[in-house]
């Protein structure tokens, strides 16, 4: 399946599983817009900037969950989104701050179907552990050599 001519964007672009769907995306020929907390770090970005094709094709966006509209620019015009950013709040015993930025982007960018998937699966009622560690937190690239290589 080729990406040529497909722009897609990827949330919390340096994590782990991001890290892997951008050089996937890169290698199929998507053009990928990427958010990453803090894009002038290079612990941060470095590993995705040395990916095959992504000096022509990878954009990187600052976004942050917490912060209401962060997102619009990158998602607008994309053909997919690919969300797996997830903020890490490592104590807390408020629910409702655990699940609000996974509904408000699920709201903001799905479709009504996607969103009513979404938020059936978040009201299941499982509960959440105390300490809450987003898929990207608990083992981020940058600095532990887990990082995709050019091949």
């Amino acid at each position: 399946m080729s990406g040529q001519g497909k722009t897609v964007c990827v949330t919390g672009g340096s994590g782990f599983i991001a890290s892997w769907l951008v050089k996937l995306l890169l290698q199929r020929g998507y053009t990928v817009r990427a958010s990453v907390r803090d894009p002038s770090d290079p612990k941060k970005t470095e590993h995705l900037l040395a990916l095959d094709g992504a000096k022509e094709r990878l954009h990187l966006f600052k976004g942050n969950l917490l912060e209401e509209g962060s997102f619009d620019s990158m998602v607008n015009g994309c053909d997919g989104v690919f969300h797996t950013a997830s903020p890490c709040f490592l104590t807390t015993s408020d629910p409702q701050m655990r699940i609000q930025p996974e509904l408000y982007f699920a709201e903001k960018f799905c479709d009504v179907n996607s969103f009513k998937i979404a938020t059936s699966l978040i009201m299941t009622g499982i509960e959440l552990p105390g300490q809450l560690v987003g898929v990207q937190g608990a083992a981020p690239l940058g600095g532990s050599g887990a990082a995709p290589r050019r091949d």
